[in-house]
């Protein structure tokens, strides 16, 4: 597309990848949620290139022309974003208590966890990561450990226990780009899972774009199929 076609008529892969766009901006904080429900929802009702084309145009696009290629796939190029830098912690232990590693933190090439008779919990969703793999060290003594990972990474499970266990990977193949996170360890009458699941800000994501799809049914056939489309995939993502 160029700016010299503003009165083209947009295609529902137009309005997706302006979505993608205003959805990073939201999870980089450069769009309040207002302002973003706002724009998303003018892009679903957008009929030409010309309308989408100030919905983006004071936002980071990959690219060049008037409306950016979309992304790979979910979390890409957030992905490449997301590794590197200094890690802000190393290690975590809890004793009759418990410890929690959540929110934006950079995980360390190797994190060391342990638990006596105690819990923790490692959330990886909003992580940044050292490197495009990273193990973790869980022991667990009479206590449990939890480790929260984001759809697309790859977890390998090969720790093992004695009277306790690690629940096993569920093999799932991470996206392009996507950190893989190696779960190693031993467990004795205690045990360490995993489980993946979205952030908030994807579920508030998730959340506005069903609002979306609502407002958008009356506006005419052509955009129905596309708030469905939007709307199932992200439902896929959640699980």
């Amino acid at each position: 597309m160029t700016d010299e076609l503003p009165d083209l008529r947009a295609s529902d892969a137009d309005r997706d990848r302006v979505a993608e766009i205003l959805r990073d901006a939201l999870a980089e904080g450069r769009l309040a949620m207002e302002e973003f429900d706002e724009r998303l929802t003018a892009a679903y009702q957008a009929r030409t290139v010309g309308a989408l084309r100030p919905l983006v145009a004071d936002l980071p696009q990959p690219g060049h022309g008037g409306v950016p290629a979309a992304r790979g796939g979910p979390g890409q190029p957030a992905w490449r974003e997301r590794i590197g830098g200094e890690p802000s912690s190393r290690r975590a232990f809890a004793f009759w208590s418990g410890f929690v590693r959540k929110g934006r933190w950079t995980v360390p090439r190797t994190f060391t966890a342990g638990v006596f008779q105690a819990g923790g919990q490692i959330d990886l969703r909003d992580a940044n990561f050292e490197a495009d793999e990273v193990t973790l060290r869980c022991f667990a003594l009479m206590g449990g450990m939890e480790v929260v990972v984001p759809p697309g990474v790859e977890v390998q499970v090969t720790g093992w226990g004695f009277m306790g266990g690690f629940e096993p990977d569920d093999s799932a193949v991470g996206e392009p780009g996507a950190p893989r996170v190696r779960i190693t360890g031993f467990a004795m009458m205690g045990g360490v899972g995993f489980r993946r699941k979205v952030s908030k800000l994807e579920k508030q994501r998730l959340k506005a774009e069903r609002e979306r799809e609502r407002q958008a049914e009356p506006l005419g056939r052509e955009a129905q199929p596309y708030g469905r489309e939007v709307t199932e995939r992200r439902r896929k993502e959640l699980g």
